[in-house]
């Protein structure tokens, strides 16, 4: 691999956030020759997938460059005891793990699951998972909306005339088999139990009816026209009964004196 070392110093000493950076020992790289001793302590900066190495934070050129792409990166052995250490280490036959060591063990374990996820084959999988959660995500809105207005189309569809429920007539359910037509007489030309001459005289024929509706039999579906028309029999009805009330009332009163 060719790398243009300005452009590569210029990125690693630009501004752009690092994935991760901090202290770590290391016996690989410029003045380590072997993985015995105590290594060398370096600052380390991650940016994308491209592990720099510095004598110092304020160092202004890398010490050294791993393209963490075709690795893999676990724990390991350091050759000094208690030092939290992890490899990194290439498929490519002939190339040397790279050996690094932590200060401690939460360092250690944010710097494993740093460098796991730096490569481009990582990040096309969280790629690749995350359209198929968001396919499955707009499938599972189409369903519910369609589910939705479906529900909504269904509550505003007018039902049937067959399947009507049965309304209030003056606050209480009528039977199936009752109507206003059937609570006249099949052979009269007036309500059915109405005795009353002076109900006989006036009729309903006084009533205004509207097109369409019978004089012996108003329009079932308006009320006001019922109300109207057996009102006024009961009206009748209650004028008859004062007057029968007022006439016995005196022969009782005379009953009633010594």
């Amino acid at each position: 691999m060719k790398l243009n070392e300005r452009s590569v110093a210029h990125y690693a000493l630009s501004g752009s956030p690092a994935d991760q950076k901090g202290f770590l020992r290391t016996w690989r790289g410029p003045g380590t020759s072997s993985t015995s001793g105590t290594g060398r302590r370096c600052w380390f900066v991650l940016k994308g997938n491209l592990l720099f190495s510095f004598e110092s934070p304020e160092g202004r050129a890398p010490l050294s460059l791993v393209v963490l792409e075709g690795c893999t990166v676990e724990l390991a052995e350091a050759p000094v005891p208690e030092e939290f250490a992890f490899a990194i280490r290439f498929d490519a036959p002939g190339v040397r793990p790279q050996l690094l060591a932590a200060d401690g063990p939460v360092a250690q374990e944010a710097w494993v699951k740093a460098l796991s996820r730096a490569s481009f084959g990582y990040m096309r999988l969280v790629v690749s998972e995350l359209e198929s959660q968001l396919r499955d995500a707009h499938h599972r809105l189409a369903c519910h909306r369609r589910s939705s207005r479906k529900a909504i189309s269904s509550r505003c569809k007018p039902q049937a005339p067959d399947h009507w429920p049965l309304g209030l007539e003056n606050g209480h359910s009528l039977p199936r088999d009752c109507s206003p037509v059937g609570l006249l007489e099949e052979g009269g030309g007036r309500p059915a139990g109405r005795g009353s001459a002076e109900w006989g005289r006036q009729g309903p024929a006084s009533l205004p009816l509207g097109r369409g509706q019978s004089p012996v039999s108003p329009e079932s579906s308006c009320f006001s026209t019922l109300h109207e028309w057996y009102g006024q029999e009961i009206a009748v009805l209650r004028r008859e009964w004062l007057q029968r009330a007022w006439g016995r009332r005196p022969a009782c009163e005379e009953q009633a004196r010594p």
